[in-house]
């Protein structure tokens, strides 16, 4: 399938072909040394550039060719992809910091135009925090936002099951592959997310699948930084200092998002990161209504 390549803000340039594209991206994420910060560069310095137009076609082919099996022997036998320049790629990502030019996704793809606020914490998130994440996803149903988050477990998995339960929409936005579940427990919850909502990877599946997995940790923390991108604001339940929470924390200041702290964090004597990210200008929670009167 052809699709035009469109420049930012006028016509289309040319046809391009999706399934290249995407091979031509997995390939530069098997050259060395890439990540998403030198992939940003490389397209920065040529901002209508497409994955193309970096890589051999038959390389690119190739590519193609073994990201579709390996998809295929996960039992991912229909996926769609966004690519920067080819339409319905998201430019509010533009605001991440190193914005990624392609993504995976399973789903309604429709739900990412929505208003959206993504809900997130700890993985050994406390029974404080679960009650907590789960009330705000539904009161943020109710008032229709789409909850994202990233399917960990702790905030991240009571977040979503609260929104599908109460009948809104959820967004999740995984750190593997579409083929991949982590963690494996949330296997049943990720393609229930993948067939009724909508799943979002920004992962390369060739690279993932060619290196170890502590170089594979590495991909959590950037795709929180995508999720932000993705959404009005972040609301963070609870999360310790050296949580990958506070990545997300960043961006979401980095990219003009508005970030929420629930109040029960500031009141936590072994932590440090809520009082300086208020500092930097998040809001602090100490009802729901500060939430909503600044979304308002």
């Amino acid at each position: 399938m052809m699709r035009l390549a469109l420049s930012d803000n006028g016509p289309a340039l040319a046809p391009i072909s999706p399934r290249r594209e995407m091979g031509a991206y997995e390939a530069l994420w098997l050259e060395k040394g890439a990540t998403f910060k030198t992939l940003a560069a490389k397209f920065a310095a040529d901002p209508s550039a497409l994955p193309s137009d970096f890589v051999p076609v038959s390389l690119a082919d190739q590519c193609a060719s073994d990201v579709m099996k390996r998809l295929k022997n996960a039992g991912v036998h229909q996926f769609g992809i966004r690519i920067h320049h080819a339409g319905d790629y998201p430019t509010k990502l533009r605001a991440a910091k190193h914005p990624v030019e392609m993504l995976y996704y399973r789903g309604a793809w429709e739900i990412s135009e929505t208003r959206s606020i993504a809900v997130v914490g700890s993985r050994e998130a406390s029974e404080d925090g679960i009650r907590r994440a789960a009330r705000l996803a539904r009161e943020l149903v109710d008032r229709d936002f789409t909850v994202v988050s990233g399917l960990a477990k702790g905030i991240d998995a009571a977040a979503h099951q609260a929104a599908i339960a109460r009948g809104g929409r959820t967004i999740s936005v995984v750190g593997t592959p579409l083929g991949t579940c982590y963690p494996k427990e949330h296997a049943e919850l990720q393609e229930t997310i993948a067939k009724q909502h909508l799943l979002i990877s920004q992962v390369p599946v060739l690279r993932y699948a060619n290196q170890a997995p502590p170089q594979n940790r590495l991909f959590f923390p950037e795709r929180n930084a995508t999720m932000s991108a993705l959404t009005e604001g972040t609301i963070i339940v609870e999360a310790g200092d050296t949580s990958g929470t506070l990545t997300q924390a960043r961006a979401a200041l980095h990219q003009g998002r508005k970030l929420f702290i629930l109040d029960s964090c500031f009141n936590r004597a072994n932590i440090t990161w809520p009082a300086r990210f208020e500092a930097e200008g998040a809001i602090r929670v100490r009802a729901p209504e500060d939430i909503w009167s600044a979304l308002a």
